[in-house]
């Protein structure tokens, strides 16, 4: 075991095979496809087959094929197993050496019943999927959930078909505007309870470590903006996005959250974010 151990961190001890290993550690348990991994990190695919070989081969990372298309996600039985032997195996789980985080359970915010729980959607330009979140979480269940968004790169103004689809569904859109994920960094942001990616592409990038430990998931949903072909394909999928979210948030709010431990909590909003069929 120690030489697994000491075999797996000679691995991550390279920056871009770490880079790839905390890229499906934020896609986690979703299987990413090795060219997306190569264009998130801007590598050369010959380069990323490499480096993806290296992580499977101690086995931190697991290689499925789909079609033509090798895919690979997180193995979080190792992962685990190497913060345990860094830590528990290592000290005995001492207090005073272990990091907290490790050793005490986080107060989960759904045990607070006074005020409303924040939950932040982020996509990449914020003009229409993480847009469409923030209205439909607020419409759906505003009496429980405060609603945010914000793009890791976001474009200077709502995309004009997201507003005419809220308006066709009869969701308020005074206020709305497109905002940097920079806007709920500073401590006088708000502290989020809940932070969900509708977008792979922000899912892939390395954002900061968010304070107070919300439960994250991935909800990647496809763009509508990036929808070629005639008027009226352009509109469906903008119309089949509302819907994926519709469906996502619907479940999300009728979670039992005050009986779920942070296991559980995790375990179900990961399964929301799994493909499911649009209403």
């Amino acid at each position: 075991m120690e030489s697994l151990l000491l075999d797996r961190l000679s691995t991550l001890s390279h920056p871009q095979r770490m880079a790839i290993f905390r890229l499906l550690v934020r896609r986690y348990p979703n299987a990413v496809p090795a060219g997306e991994i190569a264009s998130a990190l801007s590598l050369k695919a010959s380069t990323t087959s490499v480096y993806l070989s290296a992580l499977t081969r101690c086995g931190l990372i697991r290689q499925q094929r789909e079609g033509n298309s090798l895919r690979y996600s997180l193995d979080m039985e190792a992962a685990r197993a190497v913060v345990n032997g860094l830590f528990f195996d290592c000290c005995g789980g001492r207090p005073d050496i272990c990091p907290p985080d490790l050793l005490d359970p986080i107060d989960l915010p759904t045990r607070t019943t006074d005020r409303k729980l924040n939950v932040l959607f982020l996509c990449t330009g914020n003009s229409a999927r993480s847009i469409m979140a923030e209205v439909l979480l607020r419409h759906i269940a505003g009496d429980r959930f405060a609603a945010f968004s914000a793009g890791t790169n976001p474009y200077s103004e709502i995309h004009p078909a997201t507003l005419a689809l809220l308006h066709s569904k009869g969701l308020p859109t005074e206020g709305l505007r497109a905002k940097n994920i920079g806007e709920f960094q500073p401590p006088s942001a708000p502290g989020m309870d809940f932070v969900f990616t509708v977008c792979d592409r922000a899912a892939n990038e390395d954002c900061p470590t968010w304070p107070g430990h919300p439960v994250s998931a991935h909800w990647g949903i496809p763009d509508p903006v990036l929808a070629l072909g005639t008027q009226a394909e352009q509109q469906l999928a903008f119309q089949n996005a509302y819907g994926a979210l519709h469906n996502r948030i619907t479940a999300f709010a009728q979670l039992p959250l005050p009986t779920l431990d942070r296991l559980h909590l995790q375990q179900k909003v990961d399964q929301i974010g799994q493909p499911m069929e649009i209403l």
